[in-house]
């Protein structure tokens, strides 16, 4: 029987009745037994409930799974004495459903990053699919002040909190009109085998800001148990108060909440934002108590005003090239046609000098380092390593689509269109973003009907491009000995994301 209990570590759950069957099972299978008298059901019964203490071998298999992966011996913990010295991310799908574009009901999935000695969730990001873009842009967050929003309490701002905001202030102008959340700057942070996390763009986004990336064993989530923790008090103490909650399971899921009154993903980013500064970090945490006095509980803010007095701030300004940084990254070649990504081709005058030529980078065999953003394909970013900046290169065919979209509705795209040219595929994409936007039109006295799928694409494309905004794409530049052209058209504003002015700074 103990046998057969262990068995189930990482099957699926089973009655008692399954396992009484296996225990006989397994003594009829054994050669070195010839005869044995099976006690009563109830004596079996009897049996199991003490070699079951423990294992929930017929309740949960996600905890079951947890119960086993736990040490046989005592647990350890790696200390942590100062904000930053150590910390964790992790993604978890939110239990909520949000309202997407054109009326879509989708769930978000939850990124977020807290510093194991103060507990503060220094940053959190909602997104329809994480990417590997997310997670540096979290990184980018949780050193960056928190701006005050319009709409939220005074009282959330860092100079009404128990924050050490003058002293602070007089080191970093930007918290000026920050909001009380502190700013902390990772030393460690460990994370799970997940793809965001190991992915190359992640990895380089650490180096770059100095971090130490500590991947955690596989399955092992108690590895990280921290975070694990903190996303599921998140679900307690806050998702389940918010109007479209689904309950952690299918068991608990209520019914027609697709119908009802849902957040946008913005405004549930707003609010989860508002909540961390205004109840987590406020709230007392058993994690946080004094060993000199264990009745006295921290808050995370409280904790962090604590530890400053000894570990000092040291604040970490970015800028626009340091956004385009943390962006993934690509080597490709420079062509006599530009560069070309996922059948878009990218070209601009500036690339004239660089074409067809060795980058100079022996390890990545001269291909040229290009960063991208796969929530805007409008443009790429090339590295010039002897002028030491970033080349901006528009795509070809952005005159074809008036409104910036991601790598998700460009792979639909592809799909609806197998074999055709970049033109056919440019338009695909911008008359599936149409539609999306124009709501069913009425054709021959009959609706056009879209896909589920199509509209999830469109839907889940707009949430990530919610308030972005870009300059117009530059009028090309005369060659020398060529009068520019007097008659080109007006170039007409797309209003989309330009990360070189520096999006971090205060507005």
């Amino acid at each position: 029987m103990q046998q057969a209990i262990t068995e189930t570590a990482d099957a699926s759950s089973r009655t008692i009745g399954f396992i009484l069957w296996r225990t006989k099972q397994i003594l009829a299978n054994r050669e070195d037994v010839i005869a044995v008298e099976i006690p009563s059901r109830a004596t079996l019964y009897r049996l199991f409930d003490k070699l079951a203490v423990g294992t929930h071998a017929t309740g949960s298999a996600r905890t079951r799974r947890s119960i086993n992966a736990r040490p046989s011996g005592p647990f350890g913990e790696v200390p942590a004495s100062a904000p930053g010295e150590l910390m964790q991310i992790d993604s978890t799908p939110l239990d909520v459903l949000v309202r997407l574009d054109d009326g879509i009901a989708g769930k978000v999935e939850l990124t977020a990053m807290v510093d194991i000695a103060t507990r503060s969730i220094t940053a959190a990001v909602l997104r329809p699919t994480t990417k590997a873009a997310d997670a540096s842009a979290l990184l980018a967050r949780s050193v960056t002040p928190e701006t005050m929003r319009p709409g939220w309490p005074e009282a959330l701002r860092m100079s009404r909190s128990v924050l050490p905001h003058r002293r602070l202030l007089s080191m970093d102008e930007r918290l000026e009109h920050a909001a009380a959340r502190p700013v902390i700057v990772p030393e460690t942070i460990v994370c799970d085998h997940g793809k965001v996390f190991i992915s190359n763009n992640f990895r380089a986004s650490c180096r770059y800001l100095g971090i130490n990336l500590q991947p955690a064993h596989k399955a092992t989530p108690t590895d990280k148990g921290t975070i694990e923790k903190t996303l599921g008090s998140v679900a307690t103490l806050f998702a389940q108060f918010v109007a479209g909650y689904t309950g952690s399971n299918p068991d608990r899921r209520g019914r027609r909440l697709e119908y009802g009154q849902l957040w946008s993903l913005p405004e549930l980013q707003s609010l989860l934002d508002e909540w961390i500064i205004a109840v987590w970090q406020t709230r007392t945490h058993d994690a946080l108590r004094d060993p000199d006095a264990p009745r006295r509980a921290f808050s995370p803010n409280e904790k962090y005003a604590t530890l400053l007095q000894s570990c000092g701030y040291v604040p970490v300004p970015l800028s626009g090239a340091d956004y385009v940084e943390l962006l993934p990254e690509r080597w490709q070649a420079i062509n006599a046609y530009g560069i070309r990504i996922k059948y878009r081709t990218y070209d601009d005058r500036e690339l004239n000098p660089f074409r067809r030529q060795h980058s100079g980078v022996t390890a990545k065999k001269g291909l040229w380092e290009i960063h991208h953003d796969p929530y805007d394909i409008s443009r790429i970013w090339v590295r010039d390593r002897c002028g030491d900046r970033w080349i901006t290169v528009f795509w070809k065919h952005l005159h074809r689509v008036g409104v910036p979209f991601g790598e998700l509705a460009w792979d639909r795209a592809c799909e609806q269109v197998p074999g055709g040219t970049e033109e056919q595929i440019a338009d695909a994409a911008a008359a599936l973003l149409r539609r999306a936007h124009d709501g069913p039109a009425a054709g021959a006295g009959h609706p056009v009907k879209r896909s589920r799928r199509d509209r999830r694409v469109a839907a889940r494309t707009q949430a990530t491009v919610t308030g972005r905004k870009m300059p117009d794409p530059p009028a090309p530049k005369a060659l020398p000995g060529e009068e520019a052209d007097p008659e080109l058209a007006e170039v007409i504003p797309l209003g989309l994301f330009d990360p070189l002015e520096n999006p971090w700074r205060p507005q």
